[in-house]
Order: structure tokens, then C-alpha cells, then sequence
């Protein structure tokens, strides 16, 4: 696994070919997400951010979700609206991919950094989505890297909106009160003190 996240990293077809074809990978790539997630959560802990429950637990719930929809609708987009005439792919390849691209946003533990933490994270979920670029071109058998690129931008605007629609219909529901963003704990867990 290890030998495969770093072929992530260095956009190495030959790894995103690999994982693609290893239906035993998909697990892996989970695992790859729940690791990610927790490094992040790590760091925004340490940047004081988050409490620790809900830094780290709360990231790795949120990272499988979005990793799964943001699986799916690049599957759809990729093979319904900008699928190629080679194009044979699966949700579970693409699932595997997707989940070992995101290998290079590990560097988010270092976002507690001051300064230069934000910038190496962000530098990180940037190569991620390069990464992923890769990762879908592989698996969704595209000649283009272009079009492996307007898949990912479409799929990821996409999840964008609908994560924002459901944010909202949190807030407006009370589910999420945004007047304790921000205090590192989440809602009802107020100030007692």
C-alpha cells in the first residue's frame, strides 16, 4: 500500500493502472482516505481549530463521505456525459483511484504550521487533484488528459454545490449552528465555563 501511495504521488501511471485493476484495493483506498483525513485532523487540532474528537473523528466521517460522492459522480460524469469511445470503467475503480490520489494531502498535518503550514497543505490538496487527474484518466482508459481534467473539474464542482446545498439545509434546520464555528467544538457543546 505504501509502494502505491507513493506512485500517487509521483503521478505514476503505472500505479493508478495497477490500483484500478485491484478490485482487493478498494479497501486500501479507504484506508488511504481514513489517513489523509486523520492527518488533517491532527493538524487542525494542533492549530487549535478543532477539538480533538471532532478534529479527527469528524474529518475522517466527512473524508469517506465526500471521497464515496465525489467517486460517484466522476464515475457518471466520466462514463455518461464526457465518456470516449474506450472508456470501460466501474464505480469501484474509480473509488480506488480517487482514494489513492488523495495520498499527497497528507501534508495537511503541518497546517498548525503559522504561515506556511496553510500554504504546504493547500500546496498538497493541489497536487491531490493533479493526482487525481492522473487516476482518472487511468481508469476511466481516456487518451486525453484534458478530458480526464474537465471530468474531475465538472465532478468536483458538482459535489461542491451539493455540499453547500446540504450545509444550508443544515443550517436552516438547526442541525448546524454557525454561531459556534470557529470555537473548535461543535454545536450545543457551548462555552460552560
Amino acid at each position: 500500500m505504501l509502494n502505491r501511495m507513493l506512485g500517487a504521488i509521483r503521478l505514476d501511471v503505472h500505479t493508478f493502472e495497477d490500483v484500478e485493476n485491484d478490485s482487493g484495493a478498494t479497501l486500501q483506498a479507504m484506508l488511504v482516505v481514513v489517513i489523509v483525513s486523520l492527518a488533517g485532523g491532527i493538524g487542525t487540532f494542533l492549530a487549535g481549530e478543532a477539538s480533538l474528537v471532532w478534529g479527527i473523528g469528524g474529518a475522517i466521517v466527512r473524508a469517506l463521505l465526500f471521497w464515496a460522492l465525489w467517486a460517484w459522480i466522476t464515475y457518471f460524469v466520466g462514463t455518461r456525459l464526457l465518456k470516449a469511445a474506450e472508456t470501460h470503467a466501474n464505480w469501484g475503480q474509480l473509488a480506488r483511484v480517487t482514494g489513492f490520489a488523495q495520498t499527497p494531502s497528507v501534508v495537511g498535518i503541518l497546517v498548525f504550521i503559522p504561515f506556511v503550514g496553510p500554504i504546504i497543505a493547500f500546496a498538497g490538496g493541489v497536487w491531490a487533484f493533479v493526482a487525481m487527474v492522473f487516476g482518472v484518466r487511468q481508469a476511466l482508459d481516456y487518451t486525453s488528459i484534458w478530458r480526464a481534467l474537465g471530468v474531475v473539474a465538472i465532478s468536483f464542482i458538482i459535489v461542491l454545490v451539493i455540499l453547500f446545498v446540504l450545509l444550508i439545509i443544515a443550517v436552516v434546520t438547526g442541525l448546524i449552528d454557525p454561531s459556534q464555528w470557529g470555537n473548535g467544538q461543535p454545536a450545543g457543546e457551548g462555552d460552560a465555563g
